[in-house]
């Protein structure tokens, strides 16, 4: 039996060389739990094979408007069964045939007769992209409330470079199950840090620690989809921005104290994810402290505790921590969640979190804890973001 939380998409592919990352965006969507059901036109077949979406979907591939199988109605029947129809890659072709309601094939046919949202991955060339006849094409498709995903600028298959490639599978997944998320948080602003921070000892050496930062951005993304606007104060990552959040990148804990400070006045939830350090150097040489038969000391000095600074603030915003632990977690969770007077803070075991895809987190709020069992840091996300708003919805 299906449930009902999950999603069901139509994923339309047409003819262009970005088909082949239409594999992946299916692989991925399933992994989240979304049916696939993929559609193609006769084009999309001479980029890839039906075999290998049906391989993937474990859905025959629909392409024949007259396949005796459907009576003639698989564009009727499939669009009603749909939450969504997604078409990536959508060449111009197909996006004219969008914009001006042809039908010609059993895709667009299933298009025009659709009852759910309609989403559009572009892909083409850059010249296609600019000409006057794909924009006055897009705008339609905008005035007719179909959601845009993308294109984005690089390089494309002809060789040439700019605007007109298809995003990647990541990041279309990413858009796709953010267009089915409530937008619980609408007009809302959520201020949170991310990443480590780096202490210099000299021109060349620091105190830092082995945070990615991913889970801070998840956490951002998570928020982004519930239609929050995201104020992200990060420290050094290798991440990717996450699209729509404002960044303010930040290195010591110092400066990520003051950009917070600078932010926190206008914010309705704010989350302290970075792993901030604790310590910094006492006075940090200008220049590389050159090696010497001596022992080397260093004088170090507390940071300023950024999540009690918002906390005790007089009037806070919703106060989100997180705790990163090696050992006894839930003794010093409570210790710190109490210390700190939070309504929420969110533990984890460092060994098993840090630099990892995923992770598993313990919230502690008045009622007790609540386990979020090993899942992607996206997915963690979403479910602490959940929590988030029933407790602040509680107390408002």
């Amino acid at each position: 039996m299906r449930q009902e939380s999950r999603k069901r998409i139509v994923l339309g592919l047409t003819g262009g060389i970005a088909a082949y990352k239409a594999a992946e965006l299916a692989r991925l969507l399933m992994k989240q739990g979304v049916e696939v059901q993929v559609a193609m036109t006769e084009a999309a077949c001479h980029f890839i094979t039906p075999a290998t979406m049906q391989a993937l979907s474990g859905r025959p591939v629909l392409i024949n408007q007259w396949d005796a199988s459907s009576n003639g109605m698989a564009h009727i029947n499939t669009s009603r069964a749909a939450d969504a129809i997604v078409i990536a890659p959508a060449t111009a072709d197909f996006i004219a045939k969008l914009a001006h309601g042809l039908a010609d094939d059993l895709l667009s046919t299933l298009c025009l007769a659709r009852d759910c949202p309609l989403l559009v991955a572009p892909a083409m060339n850059r010249q296609m992209w600019a000409n006057a006849a794909t924009q006055r094409n897009i705008a339609q498709l905008e005035r007719d409330g179909v959601t845009l995903l993308g294109p984005c600028s690089g390089a494309q298959a002809c060789g040439e470079e700019g605007m007109g490639r298809m995003l990647e599978a990541e990041e279309l997944a990413r858009d796709i199950l953010a267009f089915f998320q409530p937008k619980l948080l609408s007009g809302m602003k959520v201020l949170l840090t991310a990443g480590p921070t780096y202490e210099a000892i000299d021109a060349v050496r620091g105190i830092t620690n082995r945070s990615s930062g991913k889970m801070g951005y998840a956490v951002a993304q998570a928020a982004l989809e519930l239609g929050a606007q995201v104020m992200l104060v990060s420290g050094p990552t290798a991440l990717a921005r996450p699209q729509g959040a404002q960044v303010v990148d930040v290195t010591s804990a110092a400066e990520m104290f003051d950009a917070v400070k600078q932010h926190v006045a206008d914010a309705d939830i704010f989350i302290g994810v970075a792993a901030v350090a604790d310590y910094r150097a006492t006075q940090p040489s200008g220049q590389k402290i050159k090696k010497s038969a001596d022992k080397l000391t260093l004088e170090l000095l507390p940071n300023l505790d950024i999540l009690a600074y918002v906390a005790n603030l007089p009037k806070p915003p919703f106060c989100v921590g997180f705790a990163a632990e090696s050992e006894n977690l839930r003794e010093h969770a409570k210790a710190k969640r109490k210390a700190k007077k939070l309504p929420l803070l969110a533990a984890n075991l460092a060994q098993q979190a840090i630099g990892a895809d995923e992770n598993e987190l313990i919230l502690f709020d008045d009622a007790g804890e609540h386990v979020l069992p090993r899942a992607d840091k996206l997915t963690l996300a979403r479910a602490l973001m959940q929590h988030v708003i029933k407790l602040r919805n509680a107390k408002i």
